[in-house]
């Protein structure tokens, strides 16, 4: 019999008592996001990836956005009051994060970092992001991600 396994994502929302359904998939760091939501049977407008940014200033900013879109850099810097923003290197993201690259939630981060939802996620039941780990997702209300990353819906795509 498998294990389910648990991420630190899916303890998070255990704990918060926040409701949520995890999927797994065959770990594949090459996976496209698209890629992803089709392995789901969903469509990618409801699946979001989560991308690190910082600012001009120095500081750190999350925002998820839906995995056939891209951040656009100069709306991010807007929406997070920076006069610029830039990806961070994936070198970068596991000691900041704790997540790999594949892998990144914007739930239960080292450090909770200023986090930015595109605008659409809250016209969907269900939204999808990463459950912590390459190969796991997890689906819950866009008003609970909201809730426990503290995200503010903005339009940064």
């Amino acid at each position: 019999m498998k294990k389910e396994v648990k991420t630190n994502v899916m303890r998070v929302l255990d704990g918060k008592k926040i409701t949520y359904a995890s999927h797994s998939y065959e770990p594949d760091a090459t996976l496209t996001g698209e890629e992803i939501a089709g392995i789901l049977g969903e469509d990618p407008a409801k699946v979001f990836k989560t991308l690190v940014t910082q600012g001009k200033s120095g500081a750190y900013y999350v925002f998820v956005v839906p995995v056939k879109e891209e951040l656009d850099l100069k709306k991010a810097a807007k929406a997070s009051g920076e006069k610029a923003v830039s990806m961070i290197k994936q070198k970068e993201l596991l000691p900041l994060t704790g997540y790999v690259h594949g892998g990144c939630s914007p739930i239960g981060m080292k450090k909770q970092f200023p986090t930015f939802i595109h605008e659409t996620a809250a016209g969907f039941d269900k939204v999808f992001v990463s459950a912590g780990k390459v190969g796991f997702q997890i689906e819950l209300a866009p008003s609970d991600l909201i809730s426990v990353a503290g995200c503010k819906p903005a339009d940064i795509v």
